[in-house]
């Protein structure tokens, strides 16, 4: 019987422990984006508290006919989606702007109908493709700049000079499936 129990709390005790390494392990890999990050550590996690707020009070707030996805970066965010009507979308604007930190946003959202599983599937589709053209050319380190795609519109954020700029949309725009870019950039200078 001992040997059953200390069995037991042996297996209890290392199903714990390895909770921890993706804990850890996600730690580590979190620590290194941000050491890669232009943005300052601040700024990186008050973006997914920008986020993560915004998203619940969203979700809380707006009829389950909007369909508003938040991005933050450098605390500047970007509301992209589908809603019903101008006033849904204003409306989604105003409780992002009352989340604490965001410093702008830039309401992309379209009125119309929300779109369908197989668009968003595509649509994480092209992000995934601009963003491994982005590491295989190599113009820049692909971390700068963030991609989210909408409906085939690529939109591209980040705290980037303008020749990474450039060279971002010139990669996006030629990657098969875009329609679109919009540029969602905080420039800056590299000395």
């Amino acid at each position: 019987m001992r040997l059953i129990l200390a069995l037991i709390a042996a297996a209890m005790l290392a199903g714990n422990l390895a909770g921890c390494v993706p804990v850890v392990a996600g730690g580590a890999a979190a620590g290194g984006l941000m050491a890669a990050d232009r943005r300052t550590s601040g700024a990186y996690i008050d973006d997914q508290a920008i986020e993560l707020k915004a998203s619940k009070q969203l979700n809380d707030t707006l009829d389950t006919r909007v369909h508003a996805d938040v991005t933050s970066y450098n605390r500047n965010v970007l509301l992209t989606g589908e809603a019903y009507d101008e006033p849904a979308k204003q409306k989604a604007e105003s409780v992002v702007k009352g989340i604490e930190n965001v410093r702008s946003v830039t309401n992309e959202m379209i009125i119309g109908p929300q779109s369908s599983m197989s668009s968003r599937s595509n649509d994480a589709y092209i992000t995934s493709k601009v963003k491994a053209r982005m590491v295989s050319e190599n113009k820049f380190p692909a971390n700068y700049v963030k991609v989210i795609t909408e409906n085939g519109v690529v939109y591209l954020m980040g705290m980037v000079t303008r020749q990474e700029a450039d060279d971002a949309v010139e990669i996006a725009r030629n990657t098969e499936g875009v329609d679109k870019v919009v540029k969602v950039f905080e420039y800056v200078v590299v000395e």
